[in-house]
């Protein structure tokens, strides 16, 4: 490896630009789609030229990558964190619990993910079919195995882990359905979520 290979590493302001450029990056992918948004937008979204954008990023595909990464990374950390020698159902509650306040805090990130599955997955499906498909499997080992020592009821791991998605990103993603069925205010929405969703999985997932 010669010296230009070496990666050079960012400064403050370089990263706080990406973090700028993602942002705004996910507010225009959210409104417009992939296909529809485009950089002369995430710039002014930004405060920035287009040209400062595309200096920190080669092209609108990359920038849409970063952002789907940084989604993926936040969902995905509390799933990684699920301790095998913890309180199965406490873990599991954590889990989901993360999950459904990341829906409230960030529907933007999940709608997008949303819509770039209902897409195919065009940009995602590498990462999905392997270090997405590696993690979820070495979880649902662990389900298994408090199931085999009696400590969860016998569900079947892989489609607990599905009900946990789609009961949270639920809030996110079909907000304007969930909007027109409920006079609750958003604290008020989530805290019955809440709610709800701890009496499922808790009280379900006794063995």
């Amino acid at each position: 490896m010669t010296h230009s290979d070496v990666p050079r590493k960012r400064t403050r302001i370089q990263a706080q630009n990406e973090a700028r450029i993602i942002r705004a990056a996910m507010d225009v992918f959210s409104a417009n789609g992939y296909r529809g948004a485009t950089v002369d937008q995430i710039a002014g979204s930004a405060g920035m030229s287009k040209a400062n954008v595309l200096y920190y990023f080669n092209k609108k595909q990359d920038i849409y990558t970063a952002v789907l990464e940084q989604t993926l990374g936040i969902w995905l950390d509390p799933l990684d964190e699920l301790n095998p020698d913890g309180d199965p159902i406490e873990e599991l509650w954590k889990y989901a619990l993360q999950k459904l306040r990341f829906s409230q805090q960030e529907p933007l990130a999940s709608r997008l993910f949303a819509n770039e599955i209902l897409q195919g997955a065009p940009i995602i499906r590498p990462f999905l079919e392997n270090e997405l498909k590696n993690l979820v499997m070495s979880k649902c080992q662990i389900i298994q195995q408090w199931i085999d020592h009696g400590k969860l009821a016998p569900v079947s791991p892989l489609h607990l882990l599905f009900f946990i998605w789609s009961s949270t990103q639920h809030y996110a993603d079909f907000s304007p359905q969930i909007n027109a069925l409920t006079q609750e205010s958003e604290d008020e929405l989530f805290a019955d979520a809440e709610k709800t969703l701890k009496l499922l999985l808790t009280r379900g997932l006794k063995p």
